[in-house]
């Protein structure tokens, strides 16, 4: 559990450092409230674990990672923080965050 909560700070981090770069964010459209929450996929544990993985080693590249998964970055920490609150799944996003990043 411990290390999949500092998986999931490294991520954070690494989303927060992206954003301090200038890097426009998806947050803010210009629908009507809600639909970018309604759209965004609900992904597996391991695929999120994929995702952070992919993140961790291309920062730089992180919005269109995220928006190739059909997610924003505050649906992706939604996500994450829901994974995060179930051991089994946190257990699965770390298995799959490893694998991915070997």
């Amino acid at each position: 559990m411990k290390k999949s909560m500092i998986l999931i700070a490294l991520l954070a981090l690494t989303l927060a450092c992206n954003k301090q770069n200038g890097t426009a964010s998806n947050d803010y459209n210009t629908s009507p409230a809600g639909s970018g929450i309604a759209s965004a996929p609900a992904l597996t544990p391991e695929q999120l674990g994929e995702l952070g993985a992919k993140i961790k080693a291309h920062p730089k590249e992180a919005q269109k990672i995220l928006s190739d998964a059909g997610l924003t970055e505050s649906a992706f920490a939604s996500q994450i923080r829901k994974v995060s609150s179930d051991p089994a799944a946190s257990k699965r996003y770390a298995a799959a965050y490893k694998k991915t990043a070997a």
